[in-house]
């Protein structure tokens, strides 16, 4: 509700942005209608009045441009009442020029056709009857419209006003006026706000999706902790056994090396378990320290690397130097950490990494030599439980997926193309500077 109320207000202000640029629109029409009607065609109009409302509804405009300054935050309901305004200053003016009779009466149209592209359909019936109104009074009570006679005009016609001819005329040429401002602002203001429309709609569906996968993840995480706690004692357990067996079997080289890797990955994985028991907070907490990006990397490569001791990597680091220091995040090594792992399952013998950075990203490329991708497999991989191993859960992928997007970045995977599958990180290095 959060977040589709703040798309909502930020449509609001655009609206009301776009709707202070219609009514200056507005307003110079409508001073250039008036001079055309007085000067160019001689009709008999009480200009006081007239400038007098144009002059207030300018002053409402300047009014909007001081309140956009100050809070640019807007509801619908203000919106609503801004268009209310706006139907009322036409309304105001109509009435002393001819009420229903003036061609530009069709004006009427364009507050409810921003209302119905914008608001609710309850604001659409709340315009509807306010616009509905204000025409049944125009043709109720108005001031008529009078053209002046000249000439040979005035001669003909003495004591009976204009011809009908030319009456007939002038309404023809103010509805063609009305008709083509009609049809410019329409195309400026109402359909940049159904563009507005459609980017709330957008951004809409990206928050869905994003919460969406925020409650998977929870979900993991809650498995995840389950899990570390089930899985505690029995490391534990293990723990004191191999280290028994250390003291029991010393006199035997062979075999005490093997119980010493297996004691060095039980220790390991009781860390990796201590890691996810932890709360985020005390997570944060001790992978909070700085560090530059070529010794984290190092750093994450020696970690993985006691993982994997009969795999070769080849190694490329460049970049500036020194090298940007950034504050280092647990999550994010061990996201590296699982590509690195799913590209030696499927290359036990060498992988690749490449990484490059400049002061504000860094780039990586993690390629491994085995027999790469189906094009089903790359347009799934990134989704939650689908993996491509016999014995995999499909998480792995995924959650480094999720981690780098959550940082800002973006990680893609490929097929490259002298064989092999390569998996590009392009992570921005101004967030992890700067938390």
């Amino acid at each position: 509700m959060f977040i589709q109320g703040s798309i909502e207000e930020m449509v609001g202000t655009y609206n009301l942005k776009r709707l202070f640029v219609f009514r200056s629109a507005v307003i110079a029409s409508e001073l250039a209608a008036v001079g055309l009607a007085v000067y160019g065609l001689a009709v008999e109009l009480p200009l006081l009045y007239m400038l007098s409302v144009i002059g207030l509804y300018t002053l409402f405009n300047a009014y909007l441009w001081l309140r956009l300054r100050k809070t640019p935050s807007a509801s619908a309901n203000e919106f609503f009442l801004h268009l209310v305004v706006d139907v009322l200053a036409l309304a105001g003016l109509l009435y002393f020029a001819g009420g229903s009779s003036n061609p530009f009466v069709s004006l009427f149209l364009l507050p409810l056709v921003i209302v119905a592209a914008t608001l609710p359909k309850r604001y659409v019936w709340g315009m509807a009857a306010v616009t509905l109104g204000c025409y049944s009074l125009l043709m109720l009570i108005n001031v008529p419209l009078t053209q002046e006679m000249t000439g040979h005009n005035h001669g003909a016609h003495a004591g009976h006003g204009a011809s009908p001819a030319g009456d007939f005329s002038l309404h023809v040429l103010g509805m063609w006026f009305s008709f083509l401002l009609a049809v410019g602002l329409i195309l400026f203001f109402v359909v940049s706000m159904a563009e507005a429309l459609r980017q709330r709609d957008q951004k809409l569906a990206e928050a869905r999706e994003k919460n969406l996968r925020d409650e998977h993840m929870v979900s993991l995480g809650t498995l995840a902790a389950g899990a570390a706690h089930e899985l505690g004692t029995p490391l534990a357990t293990m723990a004191v056994l191999t280290k028994e067996m250390e003291k029991e079997y010393r006199q035997q080289p062979e075999l005490l090396e093997n119980i010493i890797i297996l004691r060095s990955q039980v220790d390991r994985c009781k860390a990796t378990l201590g890691q996810i028991s932890a709360s985020a907070g005390q997570m944060k907490a001790e992978s909070g320290h700085s560090e530059d990006v070529k010794s984290c990397l190092n750093h994450c490569i020696a970690r993985w690397q006691e993982l994997h001791p009969a795999t070769s990597i080849a190694i490329s680091l460049k970049g500036i130097e020194p090298a940007p220091t950034i504050v280092v995040d647990e999550t994010l090594n061990q996201a590296v950490i699982n590509v690195l792992n799913n590209a030696a399952d499927a290359s036990p013998d060498s992988i690749e990494l490449n990484a490059a950075w400049s002061a504000v990203e860094l780039n990586l490329d993690i390629r491994d030599f085995g027999e790469g991708l189906s094009p089903a497999a790359l347009e799934a991989l990134g989704k939650p439980f689908f993996t491509t191993k016999k014995d995999g859960h499909g998480l792995g992928f995924y959650l480094a997926s999720e981690v780098v997007r959550r940082i800002g970045g973006e990680m893609s995977i490929s097929n490259h193309a002298e064989g092999g599958a390569l998996v590009n990180i392009r992570l921005p290095l101004q967030k992890l500077k700067t938390e």
